[in-house]
């Protein structure tokens, strides 16, 4: 995700609303996500589609590598060729 830039990516709700279709395009043409403030603070974050969907890619990716670390740790780890072995079995039907 692109960095960040704190003088144009932080707008009140206020102008999002006076600007919607505008700060979108904006979102889709940087591919940076839009923080939305209310009274002063963080209220929102707006992402695009796109974005979002890949954050979410990683981060299931990243919650599967943790599983199997734990699984490591716990002794429920099996060899790469017995994984691979049992899968081949599977959908050889």
């Amino acid at each position: 995700m692109p960095r960040l830039k704190i003088d144009s990516d932080i707008k009140p709700v206020s102008e999002f609303r006076a600007n919607a279709a505008e700060l979108i395009d904006y979102i889709r043409a940087t591919r940076r996500p839009l923080i939305l403030t209310q009274r002063g603070r963080s209220a929102a974050v707006m992402l695009d589609v796109e974005e979002y969907e890949r954050l979410l890619e990683e981060l299931e990716v990243l919650r599967d590598i943790r599983t199997a670390e734990k699984q490591i740790k716990a002794g429920r780890a099996i060899p790469n060729r017995s994984a691979k072995a049992e899968l081949q079995r599977r959908f050889r039907r």
